[in-house]
């Protein structure tokens, strides 16, 4: 195989060309990139440690991620439904148990199930605009720099 055929970048951009100078502005700009994207791969694990995704139905698109916190609580909302109307249930609040009656511990898991619900839109909510900013800030850096800097991530 000749030394042509193995080089992995042509000769131009091989080349140095011109070397752009890096102003304040544009190391801000690379710093933010940075840091978001720090806070991007936080969020992405807090999410994935959270979210348990649902094994399709044949013919069905799911497109609600629940947490694994709210998989719980619907296993234990179907154990309450075979519970009878009478039983004190021991709920759990912080490290103690507290025995309520069985229509209030089902209230309660519903409200937990709603606020599980709303603390992954909000999640998602902010690693979609982070993302956008990370995507505008990319545009802004490489129309600068060209192939001199790489911000894939």
């Amino acid at each position: 195989m000749s030394t042509l055929q193995r080089r992995m970048l042509s000769k131009e951009d091989e080349a140095p060309g011109v070397e752009d100078e890096v102003r304040r502005e544009d190391q801000d700009k690379i710093n933010k990139f940075s840091r978001l994207h720090q806070r991007e791969i936080a969020l992405e694990d807090e999410l994935k440690s959270k979210i348990v995704g649902l094994s399709p139905v044949p013919g069905v698109v799911v497109h609600n991620k629940i947490k694994k916190e709210k998989e719980d609580l619907d296993d234990v909302s179907n154990e309450l439904e075979l519970a009878d109307e009478d039983d004190m249930i021991p709920y759990q609040i912080g490290d103690s148990f507290i025995s309520l009656p069985l229509p209030e511990v089902q209230e309660m898991l519903t409200a937990s199930t709603q606020h599980i619900e709303e603390e992954v839109s909000a999640l998602e909510g902010k690693l979609s605009s982070i993302r956008e900013e990370m995507s505008q800030l990319k545009i802004q850096l490489y129309a600068r720099f060209g192939r001199s800097i790489n911000l894939e991530t």
